[in-house]
């Protein structure tokens, strides 16, 4: 068995099914997989070489790197891949918004003419960042927008060692996975770990667990917000109003744009925002970036990621609104105030409980119940924390339905609505409140 240095040039791969002749196999291991077993397949179809944790897994005469731990090879190689791109690497973390924030990040680059490319979808663990980064060409220019996610306790360090960003966004600290991290300040410690490790942070005015340690930070953060906010004496910033943005020098000088914003929240102009701000650093790190001008102009090509504020419309003037690609607390009470604005004859708000939130989690789906009665005029109440959902809708005066299953609110639904009724679906992933809006005739994320 060769156990020597790889070549310099490596096609890395983890999928022995659709792997390219020529590439390395990477054997990973998983909850329900381990690459291992498919090591002679691998080689089979055409693989050069292996890496893998357990040597017996090759077969005789075939070269392979056997390594303590696959899952950070493949980061490492990662890294190694980082150290050949000439383009800035943006990071882009946060208990909610970062797969929006990444989305408008990008076709604002895109739009305004920068070269650009991102993880795919919710690529945003090791194995996603892992493969992102070995698939930068050598001597890449364009800026790779990297979005991070942490479901433990520092689970972010080993992404941002192995990305080493030029530009960390911090959408903000909120509470999800709470239940497994333990407390807010693990969350926090967790999260701070990309502006800390990245040469340029941007942050969120609103965000006080940010403002808090910005402080500590080497060099002055970018910060980003909405309407009235502005940044510190002395800090660049970026403000997003409904129909301007405004770009803030250190010295207070600035630049006011227009802008043609296309989709609904306050909380998306705040990701926005943050997009915005990034896209100005990135912008000042590669040859010929855009200006503040091109970016705003961009902005009326942005539209948000299925799944998030997805609005479809139904038979009989209804209209539906989809956004439940996860749910947080803070996530869930942005969407109400986005929904509660929404015009229709009546507001009916289907809520599946929300996830991982700890011993917190009753009362976070009272506030959240006592919330949405003040902006739906119905609510439907989910998931294993329904009751306490109920109990705010009902403590604030409410009306509130309790279903069980997802067919239940199904069937509620059919025998109630009524033409131009407006209708939110929101609720952790798990909850599959996609099958709700399939059964009510919408095609939706999935």
């Amino acid at each position: 068995m060769n156990q020597g240095a790889l070549p310099a040039s490596l096609l890395v791969q983890t999928d022995s099914r659709d792997l390219e002749r020529g590439a390395t196999f990477l054997a990973l291991r998983g909850e329900r997989f381990d690459g291992h077993a498919y090591v002679a397949q691998a080689f089979s179809r055409g693989a050069a070489c292996a890496i893998v944790d357990d040597a017996s897994a090759v077969p005789p005469g075939r070269p392979a790197l056997v390594v303590s731990d696959t899952l950070q090879a493949y980061l490492d190689l990662g890294s190694l891949a980082r150290t050949r791109v000439r383009g800035p690497v943006v990071g882009i973390t946060g208990s909610t918004g970062k797969t929006t924030t990444k989305q408008f990040l990008l076709a604002l680059l895109r739009g305004a003419g920068v070269p650009v490319t991102a993880t795919p979808e919710n690529e945003n663990n090791e194995v996603g960042v892992g493969r992102f980064l070995c698939g930068l060409e050598d001597g890449d220019a364009r800026v790779a927008i990297v979005e991070m996610g942490a479901r433990k306790y520092r689970d972010l360090d080993v992404l941002v060692a192995a990305a080493r960003p030029d530009v960390g966004v911090l959408t903000n600290i909120g509470e999800a996975h709470l239940e497994i991290m333990g407390s807010r300040e693990r969350i926090a410690e967790t999260k701070w770990a990309l502006p800390a490790g990245s040469r340029q942070a941007v942050l969120n005015l609103a965000d006080e667990a940010s403002r808090e340690r910005a402080r500590a930070l080497s060099a002055h953060p970018v910060w980003y917000g909405i309407d009235l906010e502005r940044p510190p004496h002395g800090d660049r910033g970026v403000v997003v109003e409904p129909e301007a943005v405004w770009a803030i020098a250190g010295d207070g000088t600035t630049q006011t744009h227009r802008l043609s914003i296309r989709f609904p929240g306050d909380h998306n102009r705040r990701n926005l925002a943050a997009a915005f701000a990034a896209a100005l650093l990135c912008s000042e790190r590669v040859p010929g970036g855009a200006d503040a001008a091109a970016l705003a102009e961009a902005v009326g090509t942005l539209a948000l990621p299925h799944g998030r504020y997805e609005v479809v419309e139904l038979r009989d003037d209804v209209r539906l609104v989809f956004d439940a690609y996860n749910a947080s607390l803070s996530g869930t009470l942005a969407t109400l105030a986005t929904f509660g604005r929404e015009e229709a004859e009546r507001r009916i708000a289907v809520l599946g409980s929300m996830a991982e939130l700890g011993d917190d989690s009753p009362a976070m789906h009272e506030k959240i119940g006592a919330i949405a009665a003040t902006r739906a005029d119905v609510v439907l109440a989910g998931g294993p924390f329904a009751d306490d959902t109920a109990r705010g809708v009902e403590a604030a005066g409410g009306h509130v339905y309790r279903y069980a299953t997802n067919d239940d609110a199904v069937a509620w639904l059919r025998a109630n609505v009524q033409r131009g009724d407006a209708i939110l679906l929101k609720g952790s992933r798990r909850y599959k409140m996609e099958e709700i809006a399939t059964a009510l005739g919408a095609e939706v994320f999935r």
